[in-house]
């Protein structure tokens, strides 16, 4: 699964456009490199995000295409 619908699944960031424009702006940043938001993402990737100073890292557990937003946390394991 691309990493701009995974972040848009997981309720990372709301919106696929907005996830798209951040990886295009190098905010995020996969085991430590930035990507573009056609990166598939792995199980087990380190996933970083980069919103102003704050520093945001989360560790994917899981992949789906789509799920309800109670269980959108059980996708990735905050850090």
């Amino acid at each position: 699964m691309r990493i701009d619908k995974f972040l848009k699944v997981s309720r990372l960031i709301k919106r696929r456009s907005v996830a798209n424009e951040a990886c295009d702006s190098g905010r995020i940043a996969v085991n430590g490199r930035p990507v573009k938001a056609s990166y598939d993402v792995k199980t087990g990737d380190i996933i970083e995000i980069t919103l102003g100073e704050r520093v945001s890292r989360y560790e994917v557990t899981a992949i789906a295409e789509h799920v309800l937003k109670s269980d959108a946390a059980s996708l990735y394991k905050q850090l």
